[in-house]
């Protein structure tokens, strides 16, 4: 099976590597583009050279744009209360890194607590 060459915007990603901050914003959408072309926070330039240097970077920076410089490295994001383990790959490029962390869990509920009426006692719990 052959795998398919990844394209964003009819460039490849080595062409989107090449390519500086203010030329790749020009591919994105209008939200993305002009929070780059406005210029990374220190936030944001701390994340970047710590994923120049290091493999597995730790950052609360959910609202980073995902760039061609941060493909195929490792990010631990916060969600909140954990750090959780994401791989950025090529499909990424242009969305924020909080987007594929999420913040809230699906909501469990187990059996009545005490001071529960009666009948909510007696109503099977799967």
């Amino acid at each position: 099976m052959v795998r398919k060459e990844f394209i964003y915007r009819g460039k490849s990603i080595a062409e989107l590597k090449g390519m500086s901050l203010k030329e790749f914003a020009v591919l994105l959408p209008s939200r993305q583009r002009r929070t780059l072309l406005r210029g990374l926070n220190e936030q944001n330039k701390k994340l970047l050279e710590d994923a120049r240097t290091k493999t597995n970077v730790k950052t609360h920076c959910r609202d980073m744009i995902i760039i061609p410089e941060l493909v195929g490295k490792s990010v631990k994001i916060h969600n909140g209360k954990e750090w959780v383990q994401v791989m950025v790959m090529a499909e990424m490029l242009g969305h924020y890194l909080g987007e594929f962390v999420q913040t809230r869990k699906k909501v469990v509920h187990s059996a009545p607590g005490i001071g529960a009426t009666r009948a909510s006692a007696a109503l099977s719990v799967k």
